[in-house]
């Protein structure tokens, strides 16, 4: 594990898709990162110093089922990170409780199995549940592949999302590979599976990509829904 300070003040990021430049404000940050066993493998553990409002919600109670809350007999938080256990976890939930239609991600911090991560995220689609960031909630890393894969996405004001690039067990990150090698084209395929075209996914995980694997580029609701659809009030 290497844990990096990551200081960020007010940065200029060019435009990669259908955005303007824009001038955005990030907060100072410290950052942990894990390195995994195959390439491609990311997550980011985010703590504020003085962060501009209480990003994580208090965690639900509930029936837990690994980084899953089971709120009611229709909704579940997302309150961890996931792991490789998260798939069949899900998948218990699930079985559990069929009736769960809308995931509530109060605080999702990433997830140190990113090909599990995107086996979750399909699952998730599959299954047709929605994804929602109520105000206050706090998406970054691996959880942001998460959100998308909802049927339906929900972004209430005051929703954050932080994305970084990846960074493999032998310390390269998504320019040190070629475009159309595997480690790249995996995240490219999963974004066209949740719905982009592939302009689209090309130009989101470029943004993705734009700061490197110890930083972070936040940005809120209102941004999200420039590059995804976002349905319901409080977009």
């Amino acid at each position: 594990m290497r844990s990096f300070t990551a200081c960020l003040g007010l940065v200029c990021l060019f435009a990669v898709a259908p955005l303007s430049a824009q001038v955005i404000e990030y907060e100072t940050v410290d950052v942990v990162a894990d390195h995994f066993d195959s390439g491609g493998e990311r997550s980011l553990f985010l703590t504020f110093r003085d962060p501009p409002q209480a990003l994580a919600a208090a965690i639900p109670e509930g029936p837990a089922y690994g980084p899953f809350r089971v709120l009611d007999d229709g909704r579940a938080a997302l309150v961890d990170v996931t792991d490789s256990r998260s798939p069949a976890q899900f998948a218990a939930m699930l079985r559990d409780h069929p009736r769960i239609t809308s995931i509530e991600m109060v605080d999702c911090p990433g997830t140190e199995d990113d090909l599990a991560n995107l086996r979750l995220g399909r699952m998730i689609r599959e299954h047709g549940i929605a994804t929602h960031v109520p105000a206050g909630g706090s998406v970054r890393s691996g959880g942001v592949e998460l959100f998308l894969a909802g049927a339906h996405r929900y972004a209430d004001v005051g929703a954050e999302f932080a994305v970084h690039s990846w960074m493999d067990d032998t310390g390269l990150e998504p320019d040190d590979y070629a475009a159309s090698a595997p480690e790249n084209r995996r995240y490219i395929d999963y974004y066209r599976q949740m719905g982009m075209s592939p302009i689209e996914a090309e130009a989101f995980y470029a943004m993705t990509n734009s700061v490197p694997f110890s930083s972070a580029r936040w940005f809120g609701a209102g941004e999200m829904g420039q590059w995804v659809r976002l349905e319901g009030a409080g977009t």
